[in-house]
């Protein structure tokens, strides 16, 4: 067996092995437990929920938990990566985004996404992130990396098609990032950074 089969191997039976509510691999195969989420104000968060019921009414499962748009996501971010993250938060403008696209992501065929235009003003504070955790996250996710990031909220976990149908034509949501925060798959705690 060549060594990327064995290491897809290994991915695999961890990944069956993580805890509920974990769903991607870090570095070197870790479950990824622990994600940075820009926190979306209350109206924005509303409109996502009912996008998500009706995706619901056609059949879709849909995620509990609040709309956000992930910008990090690792195996662990210990408390010195929380402190350089709000230290670097504490000078920038949180910005406003226009939630606008229906699709999907590359990485994740079976989910239906609502992916947002992204802006200068976005891309700064994702940047602003990635700097603080630069070297001090412990398996870091690529597909929230400067350069390779579609920030979105995920409307349906599955039936992308019928989700699609069920919500097309979509209005854009027009949402204010009103903090940061740190979420822990495995405990289900959400942990204010700014």
């Amino acid at each position: 067996m060549c060594t990327s089969t064995r290491r897809f191997a290994r991915a695999a039976r961890v990944c069956a092995r993580a805890p509920r509510g974990v769903h991607e691999l870090g570095r070197y195969g870790a479950p990824v437990t622990q994600h940075v989420r820009f926190r979306l104000d209350d109206d924005a968060a509303a409109a996502v929920d009912a996008l998500r019921a009706r995706a619901a009414a056609a059949g879709c499962t849909v995620p509990p938990e609040r709309g956000a748009l992930t910008a990090a996501a690792a195996v662990a971010i210990p408390p010195t990566a929380r402190a350089a993250l709000a230290d670097e938060l504490r000078v920038l403008a949180l910005p406003t985004v226009w939630l606008a696209t229906l699709g999907s992501t590359a990485d994740r065929p079976h989910e239906l996404v609502l992916a947002a235009v992204v802006d200068s003003e976005l891309l700064a504070v994702h940047n602003a992130v990635h700097d603080a955790l630069a070297g001090r996250v412990r398996g870091p996710v690529a597909a929230y990396l400067p350069g390779a990031w579609l920030p979105h909220c995920v409307l349906a976990s599955t039936k992308p098609a019928e989700a699609f149908i069920a919500l097309h034509p979509a209005e854009p949501v027009r949402a204010q990032v009103v903090g940061v925060e740190i979420a822990d798959a495995r405990t289900r705690e959400t942990i204010p950074v700014h």
